[in-house]
């Protein structure tokens, strides 16, 4: 299930100003339409509470998902 199967769009993408990510990467998201936001300068504060609160948000997601084992292979 995607977000647009739900009829939901990401419209913003917040990220650090760290180099890994290539401006292609940027564009590309720009193409779907999505904004790319930068973190402020020299603010660790702001990176360290955003990655608390996706820590937060996977386990309360993966805490309430159900997953079934599915064998590969199994006929």
């Amino acid at each position: 299930m995607d977000l647009e199967d739900a009829g939901s769009r990401a419209k913003f993408m917040i990220r650090d100003r760290d180099g890994k990510l290539p401006e292609l990467f940027d564009a590309i998201l720009a193409d779907s339409g999505i904004r790319v936001v930068l973190s402020g300068v020299r603010m660790p504060r702001m990176n360290s509470i955003m990655e608390r609160w996706m820590k937060t948000c996977r386990h309360e997601l993966l805490d309430r998902t159900l997953t079934l084992r599915v064998s590969v292979g199994a006929g």
